[in-house]
């Protein structure tokens, strides 16, 4: 009995050291930095986010390793791998967290969130073949939202040890559930169909709860577009022409 409370002390303590696997089917979120680099290789680059918008700094992996990684905190650094897939360019980008109670000088980092980029954008309908990590469910209710920008989906069961790596405040007493959301440059219209152009992809984790009862405003509930249901949905009508007005003309 006291071996097993030990044990489970000791899992609280580093609850990613003693788990060489993800805290999803994604197979990334919650890796530490090492392990990542050992089932991928070594990134091409390293980038670094230049301020609160999408702005980066891109270096080659052994001037970050040699200098750049030296002048700013490791967390910084975002590890980028490039790919080749059906005609696209496909860029994965990987964000990294500490453990804040750990203090050593070389604490390990783990992945929070993975961003895939499209070069050229994407149908909704094309993400699955072009990124084998991204597995949306088939369910009709399977939780999805959307924004005039963004859909939002989510899948699985929530994990407790995801925890980890939120930063929300309160984040112990919410469920944090795999989300993959998609981001549109352009806009999503009103419609949504599968043909909807993405230019990425985030995979990270989410709370459902916090969606319902904070978010309902920005996040419009839809039926889940990978769902057979959804692509049995009619099209939507044709906009009725617009109307040429005549001249009235004195009698």
């Amino acid at each position: 009995m006291l071996t097993a409370i030990l044990a489970l002390l000791l899992w609280w303590t580093f609850p990613l050291d003693l788990r060489a696997a993800s805290y999803f089917e994604d197979g990334f979120l919650g890796l530490t930095q090492k392990e990542l680099h050992t089932q991928l290789g070594m990134p091409q680059a390293v980038r670094d986010r230049k301020s609160a918008l999408r702005v980066f700094t891109y270096y080659p992996i052994t001037d970050w390793s040699k200098y750049f990684s030296k002048l700013v905190s490791p967390e910084n650094g975002e590890d980028v791998y490039t790919f080749k897939r059906d005609g696209i360019d496909v860029r994965y980008s990987f964000s990294y967290t500490i453990d804040p109670r750990d203090e050593s000088e070389a604490r390990p980092l783990f992945v929070r969130l993975v961003d895939i980029e499209f070069s050229p954008a994407v149908p909704i309908a094309q993400i699955p073949s072009l990124v084998p990590e991204f597995r949306p469910s088939p369910d009709p209710a399977s939780p999805a939202f959307r924004s005039n920008i963004w859909v939002l989906l989510f899948k699985g069961m929530p994990s407790p040890a995801a925890r980890f790596i939120i930063k929300e405040k309160g984040k112990e007493q919410l469920d944090w559930t795999l989300t993959y959301q998609l981001f549109s440059l352009q806009g999503l219209p009103d419609r949504l169909t599968t043909k909807a152009m993405i230019d990425r992809v985030e995979i990270s984790t989410q709370s459902l709860q916090l969606v319902r009862l904070r978010q309902r405003h920005t996040h419009e509930a839809i039926l889940n577009p990978y769902s057979s249901e959804f692509a049995q949905l009619p099209p939507a009508p044709a906009a009725p022409a617009k109307m040429i007005p005549l001249p009235k003309y004195a009698e």
